[in-house]
């Protein structure tokens, strides 16, 4: 059974530190990655923020880059992002995705490349 799940959201000031966590089972995954998608954007624009692929490359969006962490837990399937130093524009839903097919999703925010999603956590920065 697949199931992708993530956790860890709030509510934050700006500067502040969060840490999301994701549990995904079912397969043994090629890429797992962090998109988000902010108020009153719909479910096309979401953003790729960071991921991470089984050949152990690791991609972050700019506009997170220095200030966010991906990694993984020792279970493949765990998937975290820290998050520090956070500003009101970071303010969105969360998702986690995942998929097995590394020709697919490795190396692009395509969010086609990914066929599995959590719910998502929400993560909001007051200024």
């Amino acid at each position: 059974q697949v199931q992708v799940k993530e956790s860890g959201g709030g509510s934050v000031e700006a500067g502040g530190s969060l840490k999301l966590s994701c549990a995904a089972s079912g397969y043994t995954y090629s890429c797992m990655g962090w998109f988000r998608q902010a108020p009153g954007k719909g479910e096309t624009e979401r953003e790729g923020v960071a991921s991470i692929d089984s050949t152990g490359k690791i991609m972050y969006a700019d506009s997170v880059k220095g200030r966010f962490t991906i990694s993984q837990g020792n279970a493949k399937n765990t998937l975290y992002l820290q998050m520090n130093n956070l500003k009101p524009e970071d303010t969105a839903m969360y998702y986690c995705a995942a998929d097995t097919w590394l020709p697919r999703c490795g190396g692009t925010w395509d969010l086609a490349g990914y066929n599995y999603w959590g719910q998502g956590t929400q993560v909001a920065v007051s200024s």
